[in-house]
């Protein structure tokens, strides 16, 4: 099959308008849809996104400037493929649990917090082996005060008879660049769990994906359901201003979104906000990015230890060429540690181990000049990590997402481990911009004592940010669906922080304040989604195999790829 397509031109206004007039009329359609319908839709999704899974990882690859054999196309099958039928085959499984039961069915019984906050547990799911292909995982919602196992919602928009028609009926989808799934479960989580049909307008960075996503969707488009648009911000104006279009959803920076709500900065945007008196008028939902610590609480760890979370923060900085919204930006060290140096160098040495790559997000060439006050080799920028730096000298790296593989090291005093993380948790809300999320390396014995273990449910009471990773990168929250994704709770259109609102959520929970992602401190084998793995696009071409057909057999393909190649 040839991975070559035309790339898409830019949307004419008559165009625009024709596609929102054929989501208007199919609208009623897809309210009607009973859930077995809605299935049968998300199972033509992943026969589509199976059948064009090896176009996508190229043209994925091809704009970020990889070569056909690079293990870096590792990235774009988990981030791509691997994602969306990840989040496809969970909503296939909500949606039958909605038909049986009149909600999704959770995979464990929700509990009471020493915080007082209900905990709901949202990972490992059912019925895709996370169990055994990530092994000591799992994920617990934390909800707002006030929330009971009694008083639990779970939303079913979508299915007969849960349709308000007060909502509205066409979201428009603004498109990530950097990470090709967040277009289709942006998408895909306003069709299927909100019961909205979807404008997608497609990001100007990765819009040759686009041609790709038609193909993959084709019976969505045709149904009236979904329908793609490309263009510059001008089409996405002219498509936030169109009168069919409900509620708009936004994946990008904080200057855009308050660019939507509040207009250019200027006189105008702040008697606007003094008003309350936004631009636009329609509901809006957002994930913003946030300048992203790295919490590593002092203790005593075993080499190897040391040398895995090395690994885990290095692959945080370099994954995707760090242009994630949650690549880490700052690490947070114990000045008192004795193993800060020399755990600091092997960060170094990872990083030193690893390629320099194409910076194929626009500015950030500008970007690295006034962040790392450094050139770079041609379009590849070496990854650079900066110790000993703090926000009054450097305000810079922690007010400002520089969105560019820069990373700064800042070392707290305190005189002892849970005092350390306390004053932690007050730096990253206090002097860090953004509320999307965060990581913690935990020494193991820390949780054996309860009263570090008391310290540690408080900060993580305390932390403000949506995603909360302990022992691991908070991006795989992203990646596991189950969880919602998004900004802390409480956002507010005039300080949205990282964003308004929750996408993935696949057991539709309302009312969740913020998710707590623990792993292991070590985990063998390699886990592929490391920059220092020697062949994770076996393995994730395996794993992408079980999530369209989950079965023991495809399970054992995924274990045996991961012991083999798992290095």
């Amino acid at each position: 099959m040839s991975t070559t397509l035309p790339l898409p031109t830019r949307t004419t206004e008559s165009q625009l308008d024709r596609s929102l007039k054929v989501l208007d009329a199919a609208h009623p359609r897809l309210a009607a849809a009973s859930a077995d319908e809605l299935i049968g839709l998300a199972e033509i999704c992943i026969y589509g996104t199976m059948q064009t899974a090896d176009q996508w990882v190229a043209v994925s690859s091809r704009f970020k400037g990889l070569p056909e054999k690079s293990p870096l196309r590792a990235e774009d099958v988990m981030t791509g493929p691997v994602a969306t039928v990840r989040h496809l085959r969970l909503l296939i499984q909500s949606l039958r649990d909605i038909k049986a039961y009149g909600k999704p069915r959770l995979p464990g019984r929700p509990w009471m917090g020493t915080d007082a906050r209900l905990r709901v547990p949202v990972f490992p799911a059912q019925g895709l082996y996370d169990g055994l292909t990530f092994q000591g995982f799992k994920v617990e919602s934390r909800m707002l005060p006030g929330i009971t196992a009694e008083t639990l919602k779970q939303c079913v928009h979508g299915v007969p008879g849960r349709w308000n028609p007060d909502n509205p009926r066409i979201a428009l989808v603004l498109g990530a660049g950097n990470v090709s799934s967040i277009p289709t479960t942006d998408a895909f989580t306003k069709l299927f769990q909100e019961g909205r049909s979807v404008l997608l307008k497609m990001n100007p960075v990765n819009e040759s994906l686009g041609p790709v996503f038609e193909r993959a969707y084709a019976p969505l488009i045709n149904a009236g359901y979904l329908q793609i648009i490309y263009g510059g911000s001008d089409v996405g104006a002219a498509a936030i201003q169109h009168d069919l279009v409900g509620e708009v959803h936004i994946t990008g920076s904080i200057n855009s979104h308050d660019a939507i709500v509040w207009g250019a900065p200027g006189p105008e945007r702040d008697r606007r906000k003094r008003d309350n008196d936004p631009v636009l008028k329609k509901p809006i939902s957002s994930e913003l990015g946030n300048v992203t610590p790295w919490i590593v609480v002092p203790g005593k760890y075993t080499e190897r230890q040391l040398d895995f979370q090395a690994q885990n923060i290095a692959t945080s900085i370099t994954n995707n060429c760090s242009f994630n919204c949650i690549a880490t930006k700052v690490i947070l060290t114990s000045a008192n540690w004795p193993d800060r140096e020399r755990f600091l160098d092997k960060i170094q040495r990872v990083l030193d181990s690893i390629a320099p790559r194409k910076a194929y997000y626009p500015g950030a060439l500008d970007r690295f000049v006034r962040f790392a006050n450094r050139t770079g080799d041609g379009d590849k920028l070496p990854w650079t990590l900066l110790r000993g730096m703090g926000p009054q000298a450097s305000p810079q790296f922690f007010k400002e997402e520089s969105f560019v593989c820069v990373c700064v090291e800042t070392p707290l005093s305190a005189d002892s481990d849970a005092a350390f993380l306390n004053q932690a948790v007050d730096f990253a809300n206090g002097e860090l911009w953004g509320t999307l999320a965060a990581s913690i390396t935990l020494p193991a014995d820390f949780r054996k004592d309860p009263t570090r273990e008391a310290a540690l449910q408080a900060a993580l009471s305390r932390l403000d940010y949506g995603t909360i990773g302990i022992n691991h990168w908070s991006g795989l929250g992203f990646a596991m669906m189950s969880p919602g994704w998004g900004g802390v709770a409480g956002s507010t259109l005039d300080d949205a922080q990282s964003g308004i609102g929750w996408v993935h959520n696949t057991y539709q929970l309302e009312g969740v304040e913020k998710n707590v992602l623990t792993g292991p401190l070590t985990v063998s084998p390699k886990p592929l989604w490391f920059a220092t793995h020697s062949n994770p696009e076996a393995v994730g071409w395996r794993l992408l195999n079980l999530y369209d057909k989950p079965s023991l057999w495809n399970l054992g393909g995924v274990l045996t790829s991961a012991v083999l190649n798992g290095r």
